[in-house]
């Protein structure tokens, strides 16, 4: 007969005595066991002590977390939270250096246990190490453990970021701004200033003065990709930060000093170069949390374009109208044209319609609707004034001629920025899993206007292979979308690898592979293939089921959500050889092969399970924050609920995966 369910079978542990193996009554209060347990030792003052883990991360238990633990378990008995933060809050303000670094080296360690944290925090722990590291007369290990400790204990959000000093957030930008520092203690510094400007608005003011544009691209240069990762995640931060108009105002001014200009600096040649050279283009492989930063710098340059996306031409405003003639001017009137300037006045409608407006009148009204608003006609005065060549060549092959052939430049270009505004969700806020970033976008101060004359050129020369006419336009732009999409998908390195690509993708091996894809759907859909599948389907489902299983039995790592400026932590989850049970634990680096089953402390009976869920169904997507519960992170997450009400909670490393795991 199985013991009920409020019984759990543990094993507890006391340094120099031999483990006591109990069975714990979930129903009993913990100080009672603990009670009992200090009893079976000859322990006196139970209340000065508790029980936590003896694997893993060692956390305390308490009567909020005691559900968790599984039959099996190992826990150790330890002092108590309140003791241990009392003892060593004494420790780390003694005379002693070697007694104040194992307490600081200790302290560092508990600091990511809540319960502990709290206690520690009750007693003006912060306030404390704010002061060790304020005093400035701590170096090395024992100041690299006083800023681990920190920040862990700033992480748990019991404590306001607003109410840190000046003085300490001068100490911590000396550490980033000095030019030899510890590595772990730069790294630190560089988390601790990152999630001031993430948590608090006004730090983020301070933070900007005292860290400058040079010091970080100083850090970028470095072979460490760890500091390089959070050298970014900080630049990230700040530019996430960024008052609206600050940003906007930044894009177009000169690089200056400090990072309140940090948009500037991004557009510059400079940090955009040391970045590709130094991280992209580096020795080493890019790893996922780098991957992700990347992907979120290129998010937020993007998103500077946002506002010329969103603002409507004022047809009133005669410095914008001025842009239009502009482009009338370059295109049909050369630097000796002898034609008298009110002459051309009266062919200004006739212009229009060549320049393939849609308002030969007044082409301003083609600006009014938004996406993609001014950034459309943004991106043509670019082409016509970078590219004249290029431009003129575009509108007049197509104004003289007279076969209904002609491909409207005008609105081809409006139309492909609306397409290419949605290609890389300019405007929206990064996704937290993702780090799709392209490195071609690194490579060129002026990324995206060049991408658009990369494009308007295919557009151009996709229209001419079709044969189209103006009533094909919306079958060329999706044709033109899709070339497009397949491209970015090769990961070209380079605007000029991209124009390789997209010389590879014309209109004949766009149908090609359509006509492909699509006879590999027919192929599946004639009788005779659908009379075989029928016949083998059960082989195929029973061979399909033990695949997933021997994937399942092979386990997989997942990285935890959570706090991306701390270090990445992972887990590992795996099927038990008979199918029985789900065998999970935390992990400190990402596994290069198995791990085995004893190295996973925790598990779950699948006969406990009762069924899987997925995206906003999750009870860890419910609790995300709005800027965290995102089409992506969504797409990726299932949990596991399983008796009585307990879930593990996933978030698959790419949907493949998720979807194999939730079948």
């Amino acid at each position: 007969m199985p013991p009920p369910s409020d019984i759990v079978k543990v094993a507890i542990e006391w340094p120099g005595a031999n483990a006591q193996l109990i069975e714990m009554d979930q129903k009993r209060p913990l100080s009672s066991i603990i009670r009992e347990v200090c009893d079976g030792w000859s322990l006196s003052g139970s209340e000065q002590f508790a029980l936590r883990y003896a694997d893993g991360p060692q956390l305390y238990i308490t009567e909020q977390s005691r559900g968790d633990i599984k039959n099996g378990t190992i826990l150790r008995l330890a002092i108590s939270p309140t003791r241990a933060a009392r003892q060593l809050l004494e420790r780390i303000q003694s005379h002693g250096i070697d007694a104040r670094l194992e307490a600081l080296k200790e302290l560092a360690k508990l600091s990511a246990d809540p319960t502990f944290a709290a206690e520690f925090i009750n007693m003006e722990g912060i306030g404390t190490l704010a002061r060790l590291v304020e005093s400035g007369t701590h170096f090395g290990e024992m100041l690299a453990f006083t800023l681990t400790a920190f920040l862990e204990l700033m992480d748990h959000g019991i404590v306001s970021w607003d109410l840190i000093s000046l003085s300490f957030i001068k100490q911590i930008a000396g550490y980033v701004n000095q030019p030899m520092v510890d590595v772990s203690i730069l790294q630190r510094s560089l988390a601790i200033l990152e999630s001031m400007v993430l948590n608090s608005h006004s730090l983020y003011h301070r933070v900007a003065q005292e860290i400058t544009v040079g010091q970080l691209i100083g850090h970028l240069q470095v072979s460490n990709q760890e500091i390089q990762t959070y050298a970014i995640a900080l630049i990230n931060a700040l530019f996430l930060k960024a008052p609206e108009d600050r940003r906007q105002e930044e894009y177009t001014n000169p690089l200056e000093q400090h990072l309140t200009e940090m948009a500037s600096s991004l557009a510059q040649k400079h940090l955009r170069s040391i970045i590709l050279n130094h991280v992209i283009r580096g020795n080493r492989p890019i790893k996922a949390e780098m991957a992700h930063q990347l992907y979120v710098l290129q998010v937020l340059t993007f998103n500077l374009l946002e506002e010329r996306m969103m603002t409507k031409m004022d047809p009133n405003d005669q410095a914008q109208r001025d842009i239009i003639f502009e482009l009338r001017r370059i295109a049909f009137d050369g630097e000796n044209d002898p034609t008298g300037t009110e002459k051309r006045k009266a062919m200004y409608t006739k212009d229009y319609k060549m320049l393939g407006f849609t308002n030969h009148v007044n082409p301003a009204m083609d600006f009014t609707q938004t996406p993609p608003g001014m950034l459309a006609l943004d991106n043509m005065l670019y082409l016509a004034k970078v590219h004249q060549d290029t431009y003129i060549r575009i509108v007049l092959e197509n104004s003289s001629r007279e076969d209904k052939h002609e491909c409207p430049f005008g609105r081809c270009a409006i139309e492909l920025t609306r397409m290419l505004c949605e290609i890389l969700q300019v405007g929206e806020l990064p996704n937290e899993g993702c780090n799709d970033y392209h490195p071609m976008f690194f490579t060129h101060d002026r990324a995206w206007e060049e991408f658009f004359c990369v494009c308007i050129q295919l557009l151009n020369k996709t229209w001419k292979e079709m044969r189209a006419t103006a009533e094909d336009f919306n079958k060329v732009m999706q044709v033109v979308r899709e070339q497009i999409t397949r491209a970015l998908a090769m990961k070209p390195s380079s605007i000029d690898q991209l124009k390789t690509k997209l010389r590879g993708l014309n209109y004949s091996e766009i149908l090609r592979l359509r006509q492909s894809e699509r006879m590999s759907q027919d192929d599946f859909q004639s009788p005779p293939i659908i009379e075989l599948r029928e016949r083998i389907q059960p082989e195929i489902l029973e061979l399909i089921k033990q695949q997933r299983l021997n994937r399942l039995c092979e386990g997989s790592c997942f990285r935890k959500l959570g706090n991306r400026r701390r270090q990445e932590k992972f887990w590992f989850c795996r099927l038990s050889l008979n199918h029985k049970v789900l065998h999970y634990g935390d992990l400190d680096e990402s596994p290069q092969g198995e791990v085995p089953f004893e190295l996973l402390s925790d598990k779950i009976p699948v006969s406990d399970i009762k069924s899987v869920v997925t995206g906003k169904d999750c009870p860890h997507m419910k609790e995300k924050s709005a800027l965290k519960q995102n089409k992506e992170v969504l797409e990726l997450a299932f949990s596991v609920l399983y008796d009585p009400d307990e879930t593990l909670n996933f978030v698959a490393p790419n949907k493949y995966e998720r979807q194999q795991a939730a079948e």
